[in-house]
């Protein structure tokens, strides 16, 4: 870990772009549609301009470097100028938060679009048979970096992030790339267990509001609504001589059985309790 002094980061700057105060103060107030536009690695021929917005942040540096960043007067936005060539593709950076705790992540704002543009083609005419694989959280490897790729369908949002244990809740932190009416952000070193949601601002009227990820693949426990991030690995399926029977029928001339039940009502424990589908399945 780089060291810090005690102090705030009190190496101010005043940008030569003046939009960048607007767009400043659209991250303090989440409200930036395009965070890429401003955040992440932006080059100029040789020279680099890194840009970081941690709400509550004392002091952002580079660790590869051990550089510190200046922050942009009187907002949370810090930025870094130097050589293109001294930066690897993702770097990392050490920051000390507002109660003086010292963290190391990598910058998610370093990473390309992920969802490809035929996956995103297919969901959009609403063809897509495999959304589930595209949208909500799924661990990926990208380039060398493990990590969790959030998204989540909000056509009418002004701005979408995700928010959970890995930043505090706080919604300012990590506002995800729009990619038409999906949003989508690679969080590096996002592991499973770690409990997230995606919060939404209306864009019509400011509303602000906490979703559970409508494809999540793990939840809390009731009355805590939170969803999880589940483990990558594929679950072990026993099930090979029904599939090898289903490929030999020929299902528009088998005949189809449909079952509906409301497992609430259907069977309790003992306490009159709700059961687990896994307490269900014993049963």
């Amino acid at each position: 870990m780089i060291d810090f002094d005690n102090s705030d980061n009190n190496d101010l700057v005043q940008p030569e772009d003046h939009r960048l105060i607007d767009d400043a103060l659209l991250l303090g107030q989440g409200r930036h549609s395009d965070p890429f536009a401003v955040l992440g690695h932006h080059g100029h021929g040789d020279r680099a301009i890194i840009r970081v917005f941690i709400p509550g942040a004392r002091q952002i540096q580079l660790i590869e470097q051990g550089q510190p960043l200046r922050r942009l007067a009187q907002t949370d936005l810090f930025e870094w100028n130097g050589a293109t060539d001294a930066l690897p593709l993702h770097y990392r950076l050490a920051w000390v938060d507002a109660d003086g705790g010292k963290h190391v992540d990598y910058d998610p704002y370093s990473f390309a679009p992920q969802l490809s543009l035929y996956d995103l083609h297919l969901f959009n005419e609403g063809r897509h048979l495999y959304a589930y694989r595209v949208l909500g959280a799924h661990w990926r490897q990208v380039e060398g970096i493990e990590g969790t790729l959030f998204s989540v369908w909000a056509p009418n949002a002004e701005r979408v992030s995700v928010v959970g244990d890995f930043n505090y809740w706080e919604g300012r932190r990590h506002p995800l790339r729009r990619r038409g009416s999906v949003w989508e952000l690679f969080l590096p070193e996002v592991c499973a267990g770690m409990r997230y949601q995606f919060e939404i601002r209306i864009q019509d009227t400011g509303e602000l509001l906490r979703k559970s990820d409508p494809y999540g693949r793990g939840f809390e426990r009731r009355p805590n609504v939170a969803s999880l991030v589940v483990d990558h690995a594929v679950y072990p399926w026993r099930d090979e001589i029904w599939m090898a029977r289903r490929r030999r029928l020929r299902p528009e001339q088998s005949p189809l059985s449909v079952y509906e039940v409301h497992l609430g009502s259907w069977q309790k424990d003992a306490d009159g309790g709700y059961l687990s589908y896994g307490e269900l399945a014993r049963r």
